[in-house]
């Protein structure tokens, strides 16, 4: 093909998985079953006015890659370190026994041993984007069973990686061929996986603090980690997603992750995009329905069967019944990553297109419904928490999470921000200052005090900081955009303090829901420490201080 038809074919993808992604967020759902639907659309099963070669099989190939560095970057085991032996314990069986279950079906329904073992390793995962996607919309992803899930997909995502290494078997049917290459992919990952970590410690630290303020060094030094990763891997025979995700995890134990996170997610979209499209440009018709009537047997069976798994062993480390309940019904599933893994199945051969169409049509069928499953999950609950009464008992007792709530946080760290923290230290269990400067990172760590690194204009960063969830939050920034959209995302009930460079952006600040802001010419430090005293005494003290403040600047316009 010409440079033009390539560039061609790329552009018609774009453009309309564009039109398909806002057809599916009107409907709430998620946009890899609109990128998805974009290659059916495009390919043989209906117009078939683009083929996945040359430009679009390269940006799907890079496109899988940067998947498998996002989630390493995600996979931060601070988020589920007080609940990490019994999410070990449900995540390691979970696999074996919806592994065993998919076998079972596929077997049933007459597929080969080889096609078996494909679908069978292909449909264990949840849907990763979609489950963290619609829980933080609804802000249960900070929740007992919210932190179950994600920790059963933090380890489920190291089960892809060893999945997609296993594909460098000659034949994955064959039980010595597959643990002679098992034990050789777990030794490689063994051996990167250390020198990743120890890297995270020693290396990784010292060279983001010195480029961290750099912001375009910044994120070209997380992308050349990954490809350093993936050099790495290739060179010992292993896949490409192996290198991309040990790369993020040596960086997601740092404190940049969250931000480079969010600067590398719109790149990692946009590669999403193709990868999922050129799946649907690999389908023809006849392909994708050739097992129609197996895919929805099988997705009946797996819905069902994935929930009673997981509320089984969620129950069984005697968490309560509406914890197992939710935290199950999250993950029934069958996950994007289906279609990772037969489409690299259908590339070495191990099964044909038509296998690949019936996961194509398990993961839309079941990922739509779950997506309003999630969306509804405490409202089912409710109808059918009379059946689940009779798992209920004393012994059971969820645990106790630290989530931020009722907290403090300070964006930016200036002399303002300098000499009331201690203030907010004495009043607040927890205080969260959010800083783009590594020396102020150090500083504050020092002081005890928790940091986020990263930009406040980047939803990741906010967040961390829990703001819906916050009592106290204290802007050092005169941005009014940016503090516009903190009052938008803080709790009503929460004092809000901003910081603004003329009387005009003080108004802004206040008709947005601003308690009080700060001018340098109309309010000393001093000052602020005076309210924030007034705080501790009581909230009708505060009150009556920040009326009187609100007279003064409307009697005085020039502060």
């Amino acid at each position: 093909m010409t440079t033009i038809a390539l560039a061609a074919d790329f552009a018609i993808i774009v453009a309309a998985a564009t039109v398909m992604g806002l057809i599916a967020r009107q409907l709430g759902q998620p946009t890899i079953v609109a990128y998805l639907a974009t290659g059916l659309v495009l390919g043989p099963v209906m117009f078939d006015v683009v083929t996945a070669e040359g430009l679009v099989e390269l940006m799907a190939e890079l496109g899988l890659g940067f998947l498998l560095f996002l989630l390493g970057i995600k996979m931060r085991l601070d988020d589920i370190r007080e609940i990490l032996r019994p999410v070990i314990n449900i995540a390691v069986l979970q696999t074996v026994l919806q592994t065993a279950l998919a076998f079972g079906v596929a077997y049933v329904l007459g597929f080969s041993m080889t096609e078996t073992v494909v679908i069978a390793l292909a449909t264990v995962f949840g849907a990763t984007p979609i489950i963290v996607k619609v829980l933080t919309d609804k802000d249960e992803i900070t929740t007992l069973p919210g932190k179950i899930d994600v920790g059963v997909l933090i380890i489920q995502d190291i089960y892809l990686v060893i999945v997609l290494a296993m594909f460098s078997a000659e034949n994955i049917a064959n039980p010595r061929e597959i643990g002679v290459t098992l034990l050789v992919v777990l030794g490689m990952m063994v051996a990167i996986g250390f020198i990743a970590i120890a890297s995270s410690r020693y290396v990784l630290p010292r060279l983001f603090k010195t480029i961290a303020d750099k912001k375009d060094v910044f994120f070209l030094l997380g992308i050349a980690w990954a490809f350093v990763f993936i050099l790495v891997t290739e060179h010992f025979n292993l896949s490409v997603e192996v290198g991309a995700f040990l790369a993020g995890l040596s960086i997601a134990q740092l404190p940049y992750s969250t931000e480079l996170e969010e600067r590398i997610a719109p790149l990692t979209d946009f590669f999403i995009l193709v990868f999922f499209s050129s799946i649907g440009l690999h389908l023809a018709a006849d392909d994708l329905l050739a097992y129609w009537v197996e895919a929805v047997i099988a997705s009946i069976i797996l819905l069902v069967g994935n929930f009673w798994i997981m509320f089984y062993l969620i129950d069984r480390e005697k968490f309560s019944v509406e914890t197992s309940f939710l935290g199950s019904i999250n993950m029934i599933q069958v996950s994007e990553f289906s279609l990772v893994v037969g489409g690299l199945a259908l590339a070495q051969g191990f099964i044909d297109a038509q296998v690949l169409g019936f996961l194509s049509l398990m993961a839309l069928g079941t990922m739509t419904f779950s997506t309003y499953v999630i969306t509804y999950n405490n409202e089912i609950y409710d109808r059918v928490r009379p059946f689940f009464s009779r798992w209920e008992s004393e012994e059971k007792r969820d645990v106790a999470l630290r989530t931020y709530e009722g907290h403090a946080v300070a964006i930016g760290y200036d002399e303002i921000t300098r000499r009331v923290l201690p203030l907010l230290d004495e009043h607040f269990d927890d205080v969260i200052v959010i800083d783009r400067r590594t020396d102020h990172v150090d500083t504050l760590k020092a002081a005890g005090f928790d940091v986020i690194y990263g930009d406040l204009r980047h939803r990741e960063v906010r967040k961390a900081a829990n703001l819906a969830k916050a009592s106290f939050v204290l802007s050092s920034s005169a941005q009014t955009e940016i503090n516009a959209r903190l009052i938008d995302e803080t709790a009503d009930d929460a004092l809000v303090f901003m910081e603004a460079e003329n009387h005009k952006d003080a108004v802004r600040m206040y008709e947005a829901g601003a308690d009080y802001v700060i001018m340098p010419a109309s309010l000393t430090v001093q000052s602020l420490i005076g309210l924030l005293e007034a705080y501790r005494e009581g909230r009708e003290t505060l009150e009556s201080k920040l009326e009187d403040a609100h007279e003064k600047l409307r009697g005085n316009p020039l502060g």
